[in-house]
């Protein structure tokens, strides 16, 4: 049995292929990740060639867009997936209940199912280690890292892509799931992940955060400071994980207190231009 192990924000998890060894081709996102092997494994995931029987399968919440759709329950005491693609049924993940070994079936080994497999048990194995997944696009300039939250449509990935145009010295760190660390000083940190949605960014690189901006689409360019209670609510809908569960809850509450109490949180109306990336930029790093 091949065993590929992978370093995401400094934490290690293994993927272990069975008699597939060509699902690493397949798999050419999380390269930059490779790592050596090591018995600090956070997480281990399994690919399974038999199909999971999900007959007990009982639904807690089931989210949905842009035509993918997981539905998250439990069989007996163990957590289930479910990942769909326009209807169908791609993927089946089952994880112990630390989340600390995972088993997926995808038919025909699709990378859609095993990319979402290994992405939720990073999410859930980490909600409790000062770390989190957000849905965002970030971006560096001069060394740090700056994340543009906001719902999906709000305009994200124009903004970014307005600061690399019209902001010298601009780089696009990851479109879609960047990760945020607490690390043990206190200070906060943006990282790359092989996760990054329609925009294939997976870059292993990582920068002190600079700033959160929240986007919302406006006639006109206007910014300012979220107080604590809206730049709270702002990262509550951003951060991917497991609500419902209530230890996984308050270690995302933890997490969340933190980024509010020691970053800075903006709120961007903006128009899809020059003039708001401009004005973001001398904003929050002024």
């Amino acid at each position: 049995m091949k065993e590929l192990y992978y370093k995401v924000a400094g934490h290690v998890f293994a993927l272990e292929t069975g008699d597939n060894e060509n699902i690493v081709f397949s798999l050419r996102q999380y390269e930059p990740f490779v790592t050596d092997p090591t018995e600090d494994v956070l997480f281990r995931l399994r690919l399974n060639a038999t199909p999971i029987d999900t007959e007990a399968f009982n639904l807690e919440m089931k989210q949905e867009e842009e035509g993918q759709e997981i539905k998250a329950g439990h069989i007996g005491d163990r957590p289930c997936f479910q990942y769909f693609l326009r209807g169908k049924l791609m993927a089946v993940l089952v994880s112990s209940a630390d989340y600390r070994l995972g088993e997926v079936y995808s038919a025909n080994n699709d990378v859609f199912g095993i990319n979402n497999a290994l992405m939720v048990m990073y999410a859930l194995s980490t909600a409790n280690l000062q770390t989190v997944l957000f849905h965002a696009s970030v971006v560096s300039h001069q060394g740090k890292a700056y994340l543009f939250l906001g719902p999906s449509g709000t305009g994200k990935s124009t903004h970014s892509s307005l600061w690399l145009k019209h902001i010298e010295g601009t780089a696009l760190v990851n479109d879609d799931n960047p990760v945020v660390r607490i690390l043990d000083d206190g200070s906060i940190r943006v990282y790359g992940s092989p996760w990054s949605g329609k925009t294939p960014c997976y870059r292993n690189v990582s920068y002190p955060l600079g700033a959160i901006v929240v986007l919302s689409q406006a006639p006109e360019n206007r910014i300012r400071r979220l107080r604590p209670l809206e730049a709270y609510a702002a990262l509550m809908i951003s951060i991917s994980g497991k609500r419902w569960d209530r230890g996984m809850a308050e270690g995302l509450h933890q997490t969340e207190n933190l980024i509010v109490t020691h970053a800075k949180i903006w709120h961007l109306d903006c128009l899809p231009d020059e003039a708001a990336a401009k004005l973001c930029c001398a904003t929050v790093r002024g």
